[in-house]
């Protein structure tokens, strides 16, 4: 029985996902763990030391887009081990002009800026986003608007952009030039619009999910998205979508920005991108691409490694047509939550989301989705909380009918031993 005790190790008290024996003493105490160490994986499955399976709809948080020790990633990545896995920027690296190729053959924008993670792709927005505002004013101070319930990272300036007060405790005071406005709500927005026109600040853009993942898997309106999109193009401001989560066929459109048939001047891709390999970019359109020689940079961004693995993932979405199967997957998965809402309306309020990020919203009187994570862990499920009361699914892009059967049929089970236990 996993449960949640006071971490040994920690002189804090700070609860942790522990059982019979602590995390290693060694590692900082910065993540509540299970008591658990899977030593194998193969497609949608996973094996723990003791070689019990487990379906895995967390893929790293929404980053093993092939699954688990992908045939051909695997062969691809073994053979640029052979030749090259690190230089530097300072020279010309093929694997990362044929991957920013890709990009912007397959998107709205024109050039990319490779980095390695979500957090660091979004510290690039916004000094993209403050280095615009300074090139319109520089005597006025740019002010960056984005959403309520927002995650964009946990470095500073990517947690001072963050909308969610829980992650600021203990490291106040974050940086200024951040207003906040309700997600999906363009009053809003236009209400900052016109706090900041006749002031000595400005609005130099807006940044935004266009699905909103850790804050509880809530989807972007269209019509508000339409029109914020106006209201930026009107205000000269840029809009950037953070798709770190959204982004490489996660919804069924290889770009989260093509659901809501507009175009972003810049977005930023993470996870899904390297298959469970570390890299992060930002993408521009004409108008944000600004930077210039020693405006930013990444020592290991870009290495062969990494977007080798890159080129390979999203390659390989073309060559088996995943875009296809998320869209059909996750209609699947999305009548098998309804069925499940409907099934427990005494613990499940609504079912969110889209392709292959979905979650349901669990009444928090009832059972909060983390004590529910710990549940499916017993039952060799895997999936993962979002915004405290949301259980969110992210399942590698490969999963198949059968899988997502097995994967309702878990969650059914679970809901029906702790309804029997309250």
């Amino acid at each position: 029985m996993v449960k949640l005790v006071d971490a040994p190790h920690s002189k804090c008290g700070t609860l942790g996902y522990v059982g019979s024996s602590p995390t290693a003493p060694t590692l900082m105490n910065t993540y509540s763990r299970f008591n658990i160490s899977f030593k194998k994986g193969k497609g949608c499955w996973l094996w723990d030391d003791k070689g019990k399976k487990y379906l895995d709809a967390v893929s790293g948080i929404a980053t093993c887009s092939l699954g688990h020790s992908d045939r051909v990633l695997r062969k691809a990545l073994t053979s640029q081990l052979k030749k090259l896995q690190h230089v530097s920027n300072l020279y010309q690296i093929d694997e990362q002009e044929l991957l920013s190729k890709w990009l912007t053959d397959h998107s709205c924008a024109e050039s990319v800026f490779f980095c390695n993670s979500g957090a660091e792709a979004n510290e690039s927005a916004i000094k993209l986003l403050k280095k615009y505002g300074n090139l319109i004013d520089k005597e006025k101070e740019s002010i960056i608007l984005t959403a309520k319930s927002s995650f964009h990272g946990r470095t500073f300036a990517a947690l001072s952009a963050t909308g969610q007060p829980k992650y600021h405790e203990g490291f106040k005071p974050l940086l200024s030039g951040f207003n906040f406005f309700e997600y999906n709500n363009i009053d809003a927005v236009k209400t900052l619009f016109e706090k900041f026109k006749s002031s000595n600040q400005f609005i130099s853009g807006v940044l935004i999910e266009p699905i909103q993942g850790e804050g509880g898997v809530i989807e972007g309106n269209k019509f508000f998205f339409k029109q914020l999109r106006e209201l930026c193009t009107e205000h000269n401001a840029l809009l950037i979508f953070d798709e770190v989560q959204s982004g490489v066929g996660r919804t069924g459109r290889l770009w989260g920005y093509q659901n809501l048939d507009i175009e972003p001047d810049a977005f930023t891709l993470a996870k899904g991108l390297g298959g469970g390999h570390p890299i992060g970019a930002l993408l521009v359109n004409r108008k944000a691409n600004i930077f210039n020689p020693g405006d930013h940079a990444s020592t290991f961004g870009g290495n062969p490694f990494a977007c080798k693995a890159a080129l390979t993932v999203l390659e390989e979405i073309q060559n088996r047509n995943l875009l296809k199967n998320v869209y059909l997957r996750g209609k699947q998965l999305e009548e098998g939550l309804e069925l499940i809402s409907q099934k427990f309306p005494e613990l499940v309020t609504e079912k969110r989301g889209i392709g292959l990020l979905q979650g349901l919203v669990i009444k928090k009187e009832y059972k909060d989705a983390k004590a529910i994570a710990m549940k499916a862990l017993e039952m060799g499920l895997l999936i993962v909380p979002a915004g405290g009361n949301v259980i969110r699914l992210v399942p590698p892009l490969i999963i198949s009918s059968n899988e997502i059967k097995e994967l309702i049929k878990r969650l059914n089970l679970i809901f029906e031993a702790i309804v029997k236990t309250n």
